[in-house]
């Protein structure tokens, strides 16, 4: 449920006038009145309005963000639509810490303080986890949460740097409907509604819809979504909701770029704006999924709140490995290549399917034992997931080339790759949570849970045989794991804008993650590996300043996680390794809120001065280049990394808005040979009101049309999104 602000109240009624044949001084009749419900509040979205919300339920249950004793960032719907932010990936740029790996062209490439996010399913949609595959976008986006650190407590596996929670827009007490219309740079248009109906004195109906168009210069795409739900017995003691979700996207993938490296490192070579794949390129992926809710209040303040969830998310990936072929003859190097350079297109399939069906409930309430207050978070959840996925469905090659010079050039091939075969994964996981946030005196509380997981996933891997002829047979076995998650925290409250905290918490990866569904090795010993375990300790703060217009959060943070494994999903051998150990240990900053009734700003930064592998497997290369061993700073994770964003009224009926997203320096996973260099890029908006309902906007995104390496692979990049310049309308009525 979104946080709300509170509504103008509700008129009283007004007295029976008297009745036209009565004079004054006549005796009235006594009026018996209707009985009135009286309401104190009306529900609406506060996030609509503000860049700083105070509760959150990222961590299970509603709950203070003061309250939790980690970092949280949350990028609220006024904010994602100030930065005309419609990608889930534009959103999670924004938030300091987060880097990505290219090539696979989705969120579960992910990396949080230098940890994977997505490849263990870490991105959750109104606190259940969400599937993975497909292109996320924000039309049905109240707010973007996410909470820094491990978490595996509250989710269970994963989290070993951090949860995203995406938070969907819920009907409200309110007739509101809202379009807005966005034309911009590489042909885009865009649709979108917003529309909330008061179906009755307790319910109501909501309806998001989106549609996309644009060329992006070649890597095309075309996605509409629909998210309509229905809600009922809002604010009484049964509430209950019923929902579905449907995002398509169609489109091309810009999978890599190549690069050169000069003097260790990274030189970005084409354009941002340049696609040199092939026009018979795709990649396709779909979402559709529908929740029930239920929330129960109890009479002494209780709530119970249970969700179930059935989704089926796909993806169809046939993209361009882009490469230098030869010039002259010879290889081609930074010093002779040039608008003539031929360029390769090796193809690069995969397909995925994922049926998934969640059950989960949560308790709250306060207690008062031993004279002391018990805010208690209990709760279960079921998970089971049936995936078929075929990560190397590439085809044949088409054997068609282009230059440097002639991007986009209409080259097209059919795709002859047939029915795939799918390896198959199963899994089912069954988690027990409590948590005990304890009032020990006046200024102290003690936040401490514990959670069990109960975890089982079978696999089944397909017979392949090579150009050559070779044979490798499909293999099937099981894994069964049972885990404990702690956590524990200290508060210092001293009043009621202040928090203080430490905090400990774990997590935990089980081979079986999101990323492959395969065992990896034809012995079984990877899925029989043991699971990764991570550790993050904390201590920081949190204030509201300016008359509790802005919210402030600084902590300091240390992140291990040991008994690492890694696995190369592209090597032709079936290899895992064990890398061992590796740390991440900085400070997290947080701001979001008014300065003055005029100035608003979000502000969100990441330094990690320390980052290393602490133990490792890995030989150094004779060259001294190779994968990165014990020592090295591991990559995708840069020393500092975050965003700015700030707007000001100028006028009654003008708003100008100025934002930075900036990294610093950084290394590809695997590759120790290549490092990125740092950049900031800079983003413009003003915005005018014709009247409170009717507004147009004018965003420029990277002003200085920048061209640097965003996401890493170990032997490629893609780019960082050219300027953009984007025209929206919007009425509100």
């Amino acid at each position: 449920m979104s946080a709300f602000a509170q509504a103008a109240p509700e008129a009283q009624a007004a007295p029976p006038a008297a009745p036209a044949s009565a004079t004054p001084g006549d005796a009235q009749p006594a009026a018996t009145l209707p009985t009135v419900t009286v309401k104190g509040q009306v529900e609406v979205p506060q996030t609509k309005n503000d860049l700083k919300v105070k509760t959150t339920q990222i961590g299970k249950g509603t709950q203070e963000l003061r309250d939790i004793p980690q970092s949280v960032t949350v990028m609220t719907e006024k904010l994602i639509n100030d930065r005309n932010l419609d990608d889930m990936r534009e959103v999670l740029r924004t938030t300091a810490g987060v880097t990505f790996q290219a090539g696979e062209t989705g969120e579960e490439d992910v990396r949080l303080r230098g940890f994977s996010l997505g490849q263990a399913g870490d991105i959750y949609r109104d606190g259940m986890r969400d599937g993975s595959l497909y292109e996320r976008d924000t039309f049905n986006d109240d707010r973007v949460e996410v909470i820094k650190g491990s978490a595996s407590m509250l989710f269970g596996k994963g989290s070993t740097g951090g949860v995203v929670n995406q938070v969907s827009k819920q009907p409200f007490l309110m007739d509101q409907k809202e379009v807005s219309v966005t034309v911009g740079s590489g042909q885009e248009k865009r649709v979108q509604g917003d529309f909330n109906f008061v179906t009755g004195q307790d319910s109501a109906f909501r309806l998001n819809v989106m549609g996309h168009d644009a060329d992006n210069w070649g890597a095309k795409q075309h996605k509409w979504g629909i998210a309509p739900t229905y809600r009922w017995g809002i604010g009484t003691a049964d509430e209950f909701s019923v929902g579905l979700y449907h995002l398509s996207v169609r489109g091309r993938s810009s999978y890599s770029h190549p690069w050169f490296i000069r003097d260790g490192k990274i030189v970005p070579t084409l354009a941002a704006d340049s696609f040199y794949g092939l026009d018979s390129d795709h990649l396709n992926t779909s979402a559709t999924y529908g929740t029930i809710s239920h929330l129960h209040r109890f009479a002494d303040g209780g709530e119970l709140k249970t969700q179930l969830r059935h989704g089926r998310y796909a993806r169809d990936l046939l993209g361009s490995v882009i490469r230098f072929g030869t010039t002259g003859g010879d290889p081609t190097t930074i010093d002779n290549w040039g608008p003539n350079t031929i360029i390769t297109r090796q193809p690069k399939g995969r397909v995925g399917i994922s049926n998934t069906t969640q059950l989960q409930s949560d308790y709250s309430n306060t207690f008062h034992w031993g004279g002391r207050e018990h805010k208690l978070l209990a709760g279960v959840d079921l998970y089971y997931e049936d995936a078929r996925r075929n990560n190397n469905f590439a085809g044949s090659s088409s054997g068609l080339t282009t230059t440097v010079a002639n991007p986009n050039n209409g080259d097209w091939f059919a795709d002859t790759r047939g029915t795939p075969a799918f390896n198959t994964f199963t899994a089912r996981d069954l988690g027990l949570y409590v948590q005990d946030t304890m009032s020990l005196t006046d200024t102290f509380k003690l936040v401490a849970g514990l959670r069990f997981d109960a975890f089982r996933a079978s696999y089944n891997t397909f017979t392949t045989t090579s150009a050559n002829g070779t044979v490798t047979p499909g293999t099937s076995f099981s894994m069964n794991e049972s885990l404990w998650s702690p956590r524990v925290g200290l508060l210092y409250q001293p009043n009621d804008v202040s928090t203080y905290y430490v905090s400990y918490g774990t997590s935990y990866n089980t081979s079986g993650d999101a990323y492959q569904f395969t065992p990896g090795n034809v012995n079984g010993t990877l899925a029989n590996t043991p699971p990764e375990k991570s550790r993050n300790i904390e201590i920081g703060g949190k204030w509201e300043l300016m008359e509790k217009r802005l919210l402030l959060g600084a902590a300091v943070f240390y992140s291990e996680k040991y008994n690492e494994r890694n696995q190369d999903p592209d090597s032709a051998a079936t290899q895992y390794l064990l890398s061992g150990k590796r740390h991440a240990a900085g400070m997290e900053f947080n701001a979001a809120g008014r300065l003055t009734p005029k100035w608003e700003i979000f502000w969100n930064h990441t330094w990690i001065p320390s980052a290393r592998i602490d133990r490792s497997n890995q030989v150094l290369a004779a060259n001294g280049g190779g994968a990165q061993v014990q020592g090295d700073r591991p990559g995708l994770t840069p020393k500092h990394s975050g965003s700015l964003w700030t707007t000001y009224r100028v006028l009654p009926k003008l708003r100008l808005g100025f934002g930075a997203n900036y990294r610093s320096s950084q290394y590809p996973e695997g590759n120790r040979a290549a490092r990125a260099a740092g950049f900031v890029t800079y983003d413009a908006m003003a915005e005018y009101s014709f009247t409170d309902a009717t507004t147009l906007r004018l965003n420029v995104t990277n002003l200085t049309n920048k061209l640097y390496a965003d996401a890493l692979y170990r032997g490629f990049y893609a780019p960082g999104a050219p300027r953009k310049v984007e025209v929206t309308f919007k009425h509100l009525f």
